[in-house]
């Protein structure tokens, strides 16, 4: 009797362990955190070549927001100064670190093969953003997100086409085109060859003795010296019409045309529209459109397809591309929403 009394305590124990291990916490599979299915939460990091540009800090924003939302425990931003050491220690501090995935903007696209290398060997997933992760031959090695940059390229060159149509400038032999390039970047080369051949696809027979280039490294010092260089070296030019292959370079040519006195005759379009609308906001710039496309959505598309990989194991597109709208002082406001702040 006594025995039997033990095993039916046993027996109601037992029913009770298993009814507790039965119950869930009531949360969403949609909701579910790396932590609510048993893992531990997710650190993901974003190694950014130019942490200090307006671009590069918008865009870790977005990355971080979305690592957040999708229940992260943490977002490491990580600024490389456009210096490939600092970049290396980057990538192995966060290895070190053991992050659960990366997001990387790369500041020499040479370092590609140890990059990939390198987190493959530690398991760690990564995306790269806005500058690809490739090799000698322009091949992906690993999924990217960034820019549609051709087609963002010829919307500036039709832009600037136009522009000198509407204003007489075409057969104006005081008018000169420079184009600044950043040839040693992949995911800027496209940009500066879309601008190029749709203003000579919409005007052809546009002087080739009044177009030039000037190679810059991105930074709006440099867009600066880059400009300069080629302003002085041509006083017969009194009209310039200037593209670049990112913001700063163009905020660069603007800053070199003003001390060149060419400013009020002179026309710049930027490449981003972040640095565009702070020239809007000013009595009057040479800065006079912009092509608009979101570092919200770089950012955010590329921390939502990591973890998604790395939480459900989806496979991650190849590229990923977000496209562009021309921005002017008329309608910045209205097209960039809360960015035009």
């Amino acid at each position: 009797m006594k025995l039997k009394k033990i095993f039916t305590v046993v027996l109601g124990i037992l029913f009770v362990s298993l009814s507790l291990l039965g119950c869930g916490s009531g949360e969403s599979d949609q909701g579910k955190s790396a932590a609510s299915s048993g893992q531990k939460k997710l650190v993901i990091a974003g190694i950014y070549k130019a942490g200090d540009q307006v671009w590069f800090i918008d865009e870790g924003k977005a990355a971080e927001k979305m690592a957040k939302d999708m229940g992260a425990a943490k977002f490491l931003f990580v600024d490389a100064k456009m210096n490939p050491d600092t970049y290396m220690q980057a990538v192995e501090n966060v290895i070190a670190q053991k992050v659960d995935g990366v997001v990387t903007c790369i500041p020499d696209q040479k370092l590609s093969k140890i990059t990939v290398e390198k987190f493959k060997q530690a398991g760690i997933p990564v995306i790269a953003v806005d500058d690809a992760l490739q090799d000698e031959s322009n091949n992906k090695l690993v999924p990217w997100v960034g820019i549609n940059a051709y087609k963002i390229g010829q919307v500036n060159g039709e832009w600037m086409a136009n522009y000198a149509k509407q204003n007489n400038l075409d057969q104006d032999a005081e008018t000169g085109l420079l184009v600044l390039t950043m040839d040693t970047v992949s995911s800027c080369v496209p940009r500066t060859q879309g601008e190029q051949e749709k203003f000579k696809e919409i005007l052809p027979s546009f002087a080739e003795n009044r177009v030039f280039k000037a190679d810059y490294t991105g930074e709006t010092d440099k867009g600066f010296n880059a400009a300069s260089a080629i302003f002085t070296a041509h006083p017969e030019i009194k009209k310039w019409m200037v593209m670049s292959a990112n913001e700063e370079g163009a905020v660069g040519a603007v800053r070199a045309l003003e001390q060149a006195g060419l400013d009020k005759s002179s026309c710049v379009i930027g490449l981003g529209g972040y640095l565009a609308k702070d020239e809007y906001k000013k009595p009057y710039s040479a800065m006079k459109a912009a092509t608009y496309f979101s570092s919200d959505d770089v950012g955010g598309i590329s921390v939502k397809l990591l973890i998604n990989n790395i939480l459900q194991k989806t496979e991650i597109p190849m590229e990923t591309a977000v496209d562009a709208k021309i921005v002017t002082p008329d309608n910045y406001k209205e097209v960039m929403g809360s960015h035009a702040n």
